[in-house]
């Protein structure tokens, strides 16, 4: 008896062993301040509440590059990545040195080159166009976009109708007049875009609103919109995409509609449920985070967990810091730590559904007035490094991941064809051993932040991931089976749906994406083919069809269709995207 007993005791420890060593290693958290080592000797200056970050690769030679905003008066700033060390850079821009806030990378055009979005609060908003070769050309007056000064704060770019290029939304703050209210261009494919804000359903009414997000909080392949509005006169505000170029004003419905001095709305997936996740700074009173439920409605789990700060937080950031599988959180705070109140916050996330601020993690000097914050990997080691934009007299903040733990990382990058350029709006997913991780691209979030292209993942002690699914808003999907960790993984929309692809073991349909034509080789002596759209009309039909038949497409518009065979009484399905 004794011996049985004994021996279950072992096979316990050996499975607890087992669970806790083979997904992850358990290290100290550690992260070293590395602006003076990297250069980085600005501030936002002495402006209220300052500004925006950008920790984004604007010259796309696979390094993660610095953008920050500056105050009236001086330049943006920009700080090259050369293979790991920063330099400061003045590109071909003409900088008329306003006031500026948020600073977006994107690629209006869908041409692969980064164009460059920079919001004021005392001047014009502006649009400048990359030649390919990083001159910039001021088209913000021809684009359509205003000129006037709105006293804009944030800017977010998505894609909300689905037809292949990036959105702007528009946070205004308007606290002199409280009139000016908040906008949504489209972009019309041509370099130039118009304001649907009425059409679309947008509220006419000033909501002194920081910043907001594009992200699908439901699931629907559509993009929504959250947005962060200050002051106790209004209440946040989420807009459900209806699909047919408008909104609805779902806020009170969904438990979202909170009336607070919101600075941030910082979305992921904390829990990997596959639903999008909200968190919102706030002051004293303490911070929000609203756990999407999956049923359109969210809940606020801010005390459970532990991440209500408590003082005034300004910018924030989900990552897996310690690439052990689960999303920690980073929150930046004005308070200096000598009156009670946090200067900023690391909450590292127990696995469990809480959070804790782990001792020696390598903050213990964060005291600095700081707003907003952003992560990147500047020396491409698959550790995600916080960036922090702070008010003068102390310089901007470079948290360089210090992590020895040898947990291990894949780091996945996007490019659409049917979708957007930049991927913006795609669902990425991995599977460890059956246990799923999701991420959401995103341009334009937390407070006035811009992170890395790259979407990063912690994979603890796997060294294969099961798949990668990528789930672009075109529709389609593109999934790598048994991917190898601690790489850099490119992926372009409709590479897995070629040629190559013969899940159906008589059929081939190539190529895949088409251009205009596309061949169906089929082991079949009599076939009929449909082609149906992503709403599910009809809209190619061939009968009578035998073997190798090749298919005239160029009455159908880009996008993903659904091509079923019909043989008999047997039916096959394939994925066709037409460019």
């Amino acid at each position: 008896m004794h011996k049985s007993f004994n021996m279950r005791i072992k096979k316990l420890l050996i499975n607890i062993y087992v669970l806790v060593f083979t997904h992850s290693i358990v290290a100290q958290i550690s992260f070293t301040e590395s602006s003076s080592s990297q250069n980085i000797n600005v501030s936002h200056g002495t402006g209220a509440f300052v500004g925006g970050i950008s920790f984004f690769d604007f010259n796309n030679d696979g390094w993660d590059d610095l953008t920050f905003a500056s105050n009236n008066g001086d330049p943006i700033y920009f700080f090259q990545n050369n293979n790991g060390t920063l330099s400061s850079v003045s590109l071909n821009l003409i900088d008329n040195l306003n006031d500026t806030r948020q600073i977006n990378w994107v690629d209006i055009d869908n041409d692969g080159d980064n164009d460059l979005f920079v919001v004021s609060n005392n001047a014009s908003n502006r649009l400048y166009l990359n030649d390919g070769s990083m001159n910039f050309i001021d088209i913000t007056a021809a684009s359509g976009i205003s000129t006037a000064t709105m006293r804009s704060w944030g800017g977010s770019w998505g894609d909300y109708n689905n037809d292949g290029y990036l959105d702007l939304f528009l946070s205004n703050r308007d606290i002199a007049n409280g009139l000016q209210p908040n906008l949504l261009y489209r972009n019309n494919g041509n370099n130039t875009f118009t304001d649907v804000s009425s059409s679309a359903g947008i509220s006419s009414s000033n909501h002194l609103s920081f910043c907001a997000a594009f992200f699908d909080f439901n699931n629907d392949g559509w993009q929504d919109i959250y947005i962060a509005n200050d002051r106790f006169t209004t209440s946040n505000i989420l807009y459900k995409n209806n699909g047919n170029g408008t909104f609805t004003d779902v806020s009170a419905s969904s438990g979202t509609n909170i009336i607070m001095d919101a600075m941030s709305t910082t979305i992921d997936d904390y829990n990997g449920d596959g639903y999008l996740d909200i968190y919102i700074t706030n002051t004293a009173s303490g911070n929000y985070f609203l756990r999407n439920n999956g049923d359109e409605t969210f809940t606020n789990i801010a005390s459970t967990t532990g991440t209500t700060f408590n003082s005034i937080a300004w910018g924030a950031v989900f990552l897996d810091a310690d690439n052990d599988t689960d999303l920690d959180l980073y929150v930046s705070g004005m308070r200096d730590g000598t009156n009670g109140q946090l200067p900023s916050a690391f909450y590292e996330n127990s696995g469990s559904g809480s959070f804790t601020i782990p001792a020696n993690a390598g903050f213990a000097n964060d005291t600095a007035e700081s707003y907003s914050n952003a992560i990147g990997d500047i020396n491409n080691d698959g550790l995600a490094d916080i960036s922090v934009l702070n008010k003068e007299p102390r310089d901007n903040f470079l948290w360089m991941n210090t992590n020895t733990d040898g947990n291990n990382w894949l780091k996945v990058t996007l490019e659409g064809t049917t979708s957007n350029r930049m991927g913006i709006g795609s669902w990425i997913e991995i599977s460890l051993g059956g246990n799923k991780q999701y991420r959401y691209t995103l341009n334009g979030e937390g407070y006035t932040s811009q992170n890395s292209s790259a979407e990063f993942f912690g994979l603890g002690n796997y060294s294969t991931i099961d798949y990668v699914k990528v789930t672009w808003l075109s529709g389609a999907e593109d999934i790598l089976y048994n991917v190898s960790a601690n790489q850099k993984l490119h992926i372009l929309e409709g590479s897995t749906l070629s040629i190559a692809e013969n899940d159906l073991d008589h059929i081939m349909l190539y190529p895949n994406p088409s251009k205009g034509e596309a061949t169906v080789k089929a082991n079949l002596p009599n076939y009929q083919v449909d082609i149906f759209n992503v709403l599910g009309a009809r809209v190619f039909l061939e009968t009578n069809l035998s073997k190798t038949t090749n298919l005239n497409l160029n009455s159908l518009k880009s996008g993903v269709y659904l091509l079923k065979i019909t043989s008999g009484n047997n039916t096959w399905v394939k994925k066709l995207i037409v460019k």
